[in-house]
């Protein structure tokens, strides 16, 4: 007997990264050719030693911390976020706008979850983050592709012509996961405006706001001015996680700063599922935010000099074209007949090398998607990089 199957789950696409590990399972790799995996976008090393010892600390000696908590979120932390996300933007937010959530990906399936159901669209450009793709076909929303074309970052009066009386939001994400790009300021400005005057919530997801080059300016520069509104939260919805900047991924803590309004209607959501977010991760969080502003630094620089070493490496390497190229990723065109899906296949075989397919970030039968590469060079250094590019231009599929 074969039991019931939620028809829009079985219309839902694995993921992709558990598809591509499959590819490397029951392989073995020699030691002068170790495999070089740049299909994931998130740190393997530990938190900071310090991170960690405040961890084990709330472990020991906090009883708090093995208690269900808030379900928005620690106090401490949510007023933590609003005080210096209010400072990095130059903008007001209140700790009321801010909720702590399982990871970045709960915080845009719980916001998705308030503002869409089924039948209803929500715009997304192209190329797009899978786990955004996978909810909302999981939820029967509609995803409105829209294409960045060459440039890779996404046209204003394009996404105008999209809209319908079926659309409920638009998402952005800057930097761009799997593009890297980082969307201008004026960009995001013009989208905000779109977004109120048709009525939309706008997401953007800065998951990887810390790896922005704009915050390594020396005149202290921000990626953009959507917090100086004073009603920002009439329209927008912002996103973030921990896990890229303070190593805390299996901590599973993540954010969303909006209207104290929505979040009022994501609480119902969040206390279904998990009814509240990690203690220890929300701690570690919390005093990640407070003593490693320098250490995050450190590691933004040097996001900085690996996406140069991508650069430079792709602009002497023949055939391949960089589309894009920031935080943790490098977006490419490969010069070769297959699909990028069989090429990334036979890069495994071939070099020893694991990287995800544009096919997996396009809709199905996108041209573009099959001529596309997604490599995540998060664990990857200088020299790694420069290894990476020696193997490239050895492949002849």
């Amino acid at each position: 007997m074969t039991l019931p199957l939620n028809p829009a789950f079985a219309a839902t696409e694995p993921p992709p990264v558990m598809e591509a590990r499959r590819w490397i399972a029951g392989k073995t790799f020699s030691a002068d050719k170790p495999l070089i995996n740049v299909s994931q976008a998130a740190p393997v090393e530990s938190p900071p030693l310090g991170l960690r010892q405040a961890i084990a600390d709330a472990a020991l000696n906090d009883p708090q911390a093995h208690l269900y908590g808030p379900v928005l979120g620690l106090p401490a932390l949510r007023a933590e976020i609003a005080s210096q996300w209010s400072a990095a933007y130059g903008g007001a937010v209140r700790p009321d706008q801010v909720a702590i959530t399982q990871g970045c990906n709960q915080a845009f399936t719980s916001v998705v979850a308030t503002l869409a159901g089924p039948g209803d669209e929500v715009i997304l450009p192209t190329p797009y983050y899978f786990n955004h793709k996978m909810w909302m076909d999981m939820a029967g929303i509609s995803l409105v592709a829209l294409d960045t074309g060459a440039t890779l970052i996404p046209d204003v009066a394009a996404c105008e012509a999209l809209i319908s009386d079926k659309t409920r939001a638009i998402v952005l994400v800057s930097p761009n996961n799997p593009g890297g790009v980082e969307y201008p300021a004026e960009t995001l400005a013009a989208f905000r405006d779109l977004a109120r005057a048709r009525g939309l919530a706008l997401i953007v997801d800065e998951t990887y706001r810390d790896f922005d080059s704009r915050h390594s300016q020396a005149t202290g520069g921000r990626p953009h001015d959507l917090f100086t509104d004073p009603a920002w939260d009439e329209v927008l919805i912002q996103l973030y996680s921990f896990s890229k900047a303070y190593r805390l991924t299996g901590h599973r803590v993540g954010a969303i700063v909006a209207s104290q309004e929505r979040l009022a209607e994501v609480e119902k959501f969040l206390d279904t599922v998990a009814i509240c977010p990690s203690q220890l991760g929300q701690m570690g969080a919390l005093w990640g935010m407070q003593n490693l502003g320098a250490w995050v630094g450190g590691e933004r620089q040097e996001i900085l000099s690996r996406r140069d070493a991508m650069i430079s490496g792709f602009s002497a390497l023949q055939g391949w074209k960089l589309l894009g190229c920031g935080a943790y990723f490098a977006y490419v065109e490969h010069p070769f007949d297959l699909a990028s899906d069989a090429v990334c296949k036979q890069l495994v075989e071939d070099c020893a090398v694991l990287a995800l397919p544009g096919t997996m970030f396009q809709p199905e039968g996108s041209p573009a998607g099959k001529r596309q590469i997604r490599i995540a060079f998060a664990n990857i250094d200088v020299s790694g990089i420069a290894e990476l590019f020696r193997r490239l231009a050895s492949f002849r599929p």
